[in-house]
């Protein structure tokens, strides 16, 4: 299994996450969750009680690495997030079909390909920079420390504010799956899929620092 990590930028740390974050988690998802529509953000203490065991337990299974995202100023939680869909590509092919078939990745054998998902942070954090750097964090880590080919960033296709945000980053689009899976409302939701991969990475962190560092002046004046 990978082992945890701790990724440290100027406004955010992303901690591994621990059962012992659940109340900070409530609090942060107890804010305006008018922007929760499309997004799996729980409700209530005993539902993120669950969120977290049902994100550790997917840790252990070795395929994911929940992260929550902590406020260096004032010290709170304000959200999570994770590498999920983690996958080691095994050379010479033929490749392993489908999601969770091939080795479990390690530090000393890292993921082949990633996806960053179950993203969500309180009311009072969106928009100030904290995806921003959070993105920033991850996609460093997954290129530069895993040296992984391809991250996948997806989201409801109806969910045009994240899909906003993903496209910011300098995504690209990649289509819609349709008929993809339940969704919160109780309907069966459509897919939006993005990615990045290695080549095309330079050029997005160079816009992703410059996007970051111009939200912090701004902030500043």
């Amino acid at each position: 299994m990978l082992n945890p990590v701790t990724l440290h930028g100027s406004i955010i740390v992303l901690e591994p996450m621990k059962i012992e974050h659940s109340d900070q988690l409530f609090e942060a998802a107890s804010e305006d969750r008018a922007t929760y529509s499309y997004t799996n953000v729980p409700n209530g203490r005993e539902a993120v009680e669950r969120y977290v065991d049902s994100a550790l337990n997917a840790y252990s299974k070795g395929r994911e690495l929940p992260f929550v995202v902590r406020h260096i100023e004032t010290g709170r939680i304000v959200g999570t997030t994770r590498f999920l869909a983690l996958e080691v590509f095994s050379w010479p092919p033929p490749w392993p079909p489908g999601v969770g078939t091939g080795p479990l990745p390690t530090d000393k054998n890292p993921p082949t390909v990633a996806e960053i998902g179950s993203t969500w942070y309180s009311a009072s954090s969106q928009r100030t920079g904290v995806n921003t750097e959070c993105k920033l964090l991850m996609l460093s880590y997954a290129f530069d420390s895993w040296h992984t080919i391809r991250v996948t960033l997806k989201t409801d296709a109806r969910n045009m504010r994240s899909r906003s945000a993903i496209q910011r980053i300098g995504a690209t689009f990649e289509g819609i799956r349709r008929a993809h899976v339940p969704a919160n409302d109780g309907s069966i939701r459509d897919t939006a899929y993005y990615s990045i991969i290695d080549e095309e990475w330079p050029t997005v962190r160079k816009k992703l620092q410059d996007r970051f560092q111009q939200g912090m002046d701004k902030k500043k004046g």
